[in-house]
C-alpha cells in the first residue's frame, strides 16, 4: 500500500541517485521539494531510454493506453499489486516493456480507525532516498495529448513494516536498479528485504490530500505530549 509519499530532494542527490542520469550534472535543476503527493498529481520517474536513464515527469496513477475517455473516467491505479502485476491486463504490458523508478524520501501510512487515523512517516534510517518498483505507460487524451502516467508496485509488509500495515512499496536495491529497468529482472528482486526504515507520527493535516505539499514540517514528527496512544493497525486495505 502507498497512498500518499514524498520526493523531497536536490537535484545532486536524484543525479546521484540514479547512477547516474544521462544528462550533465551541470547546471543543476532547480527541483521543487514536495511532501505531500497525492493520487492523480504529477511525480518524478526515471525511465531507461536509448540516450540513458532519464527523469520523467508523470502522473501518478497508471492509465492503460488502451483506455476510452477522459483520465477522470478511469480509477487512479496508483499501486499494482505484485501479485498480479505479471498477469493483469492492466498492467502486464508494462510490467514487461516500461518500468520505472519512483525515487521517495519517503511514505506514508495510517493506523487507528477512520474516526481516529494517524498518519506516519516512513524513511530510509540513514536518510537515503528510497527507490520504488515502478511501471508506466504512455495515453492519449481526447485531446490527442500525450500523458505519461506511472503506479508503484506493492507487496506484503515485512515484519518491520506489518505493526504499522500489511502492505508496503517494493523497494530496489542500487545492485537491481539496471535489471529491473531493462526487464532482466523477475519479481524476486521486488520481494528483497528493503533498506533500513524508521518511522515517526507526523501531524494530523496529512489526513487531507496535498495540504502542506510545499512545506516540510508535514514530514517533522509531532512533539511527544503531542503523539497519541499508540493505535492498532488497520486489516484492510484499499490498495
Amino acid at each position: 500500500m502507498c497512498g500518499r509519499f514524498s520526493q523531497a530532494y536536490t537535484w545532486g542527490e536524484i543525479y546521484a541517485f540514479s547512477q547516474p542520469l544521462a544528462e550533465p550534472e551541470s547546471p543543476a535543476r532547480n527541483q521543487q521539494a514536495r511532501y505531500n503527493i497525492g493520487p492523480t498529481t504529477t511525480i518524478d520517474i526515471i525511465v531507461k531510454t536509448p540516450a540513458g536513464r532519464q527523469i520523467w515527469k508523470a502522473r501518478w496513477g497508471l492509465i492503460p493506453p488502451w483506455h476510452k475517455g477522459t483520465a477522470k473516467q478511469i480509477k487512479p491505479h496508483i499501486n499494482s499489486r505484485i501479485e498480479g502485476v505479471d498477469t493483469n491486463g492492466l498492467f502486464k504490458r508494462a510490467y514487461v516493456k516500461n518500468r520505472c523508478i519512483i525515487p521517495a524520501s519517503g511514505f506514508y501510512e495510517w493506523t487507528g480507525d477512520d474516526k481516529n487515523k494517524t498518519p506516519h512517516f516512513i524513511s530510509a534510517k540513514d536518510g537515503a532516498i528510497l527507490a520504488f518498483a515502478g511501471i508506466w505507460e504512455r495515453w492519449r487524451d481526447e485531446n490527442g495529448e500525450e500523458i505519461i502516467s506511472a503506479s508503484i508496485i506493492t507487496r506484503d509488509a515485512d515484519p518491520w513494516m506489518s505493526k504499522i500495515h500489511h502492505r508496503m512499496p517494493a523497494m530496489l536495491h542500487p545492485a537491481d536498479f539496471e535489471a529491473w529497468l531493462d526487464g532482466s529482472a523477475g519479481k524476486e528482486v521486488l520481494m528483497r528485504p528493503p533498506p533500513e526504515l524508521q518511522e515517526w507520527v507526523v501531524d494530523r493535516r496529512m489526513n487531507k490530500t496535498g495540504v502542506g505539499d510545499d512545506d516540510p514540517a508535514t514530514a517533522e514528527p509531532v512533539e511527544a505530549e503531542m503523539r497519541p496512544e499508540p493505535p492498532v493497525a488497520p486489516q484492510g486495505s484499499l490498495f
